[in-house]
């Protein structure tokens, strides 16, 4: 009785410690979106009248994504393509859909500002796993569930990792190659921040980001421990080899 009231009394302060974990980075999410929104609306304006003045279309692109357990969302982007371009889902350095101030925006991640807006509805946290297209999901529900537990982000652990993953797709078939090389190790990322999310990890990873953007620094992301340190070596190679050796998915 008393091993069994110990077992239940823990349980409950692992919940309460969960819960007020998820509240904190709730309130930070919605703080520094607010913030920030607040900070940038100039170059969001600035952006938005670049891309009008360049092409007609839309302003916005809104992808399609699978957010925590299982939701749908639409995550916005500022559009960097032609009006009515098709293709791949997947771009390239070069891609000729891409306008010039589309080619600016994606340089310096620009056009994915508006996902602050998706932050602030709760939709995405700053920092947590990249919501993919349903497509790709479809072929790991298992282990989408367990990364899903938590909000997809706007930055984490597996987009520091790949950054630049545009390098190293194969040009003839830049989705079979992802799906083959690439997602794989962004999932056995993935699952590792999910199973050890918390503020202080946030926070280092929100630093790291900034180096990556601002600073251009190439970032490492070591796949057993989650550190994160400055690349020893060209993004892309490292990035070529990880994914010609790729980590099994299901992988703790």
């Amino acid at each position: 009785m008393a091993s069994a009231a110990r077992e239940r009394s823990r349980a409950f302060v692992d919940g309460e410690s969960r819960r007020g974990a998820e509240l904190t980075k709730r309130a930070l999410d919605v703080v520094v979106s607010f913030v920030l929104l607040l900070l940038i609306a100039p170059v969001l304006i600035a952006c938005a009248i670049a891309i009008k003045l360049e092409t007609r279309g839309p302003l916005f692109y809104r992808a399609r994504r699978v957010g925590r357990n299982g939701r749908e969302l639409w995550m916005l982007k500022f559009r960097k393509m032609h009006r009515d371009a098709s293709g791949p889902a997947l771009t390239a350095p070069d891609d000729e859909r891409f306008t010039h101030v589309g080619r600016f925006l994606a340089t310096w991640k620009l056009d994915e500002l508006p996902q602050l807006f998706n932050v602030l509805k709760g939709e995405m946290s700053l920092v947590g796993p990249r919501p993919e297209d349903p497509l790709f999901v479809a072929f790991h529900r298992d282990a989408y569930e367990r990364i899903l537990a938590v909000r997809p982000g706007m930055t984490g652990l597996s987009q520091l990792a790949f950054a630049k993953e545009s390098r190293v797709l194969t040009a003839e078939n830049r989705v079979d190659d992802y799906l083959a090389r690439i997602l794989p190790q962004k999932m056995r990322i993935d699952m590792f921040y999910a199973a050890r999310a918390s503020v202080l990890v946030d926070l280092k990873i929100l630093m790291w980001t900034v180096a990556a953007v601002f600073l251009r620094h190439d970032v490492a992301v070591n796949r057993a421990t989650g550190a994160l340190t400055l690349r020893s070596r060209p993004a892309g190679g490292e990035l070529a080899r990880a994914a010609e050796h790729p980590a099994p998915a299901e992988a703790a």
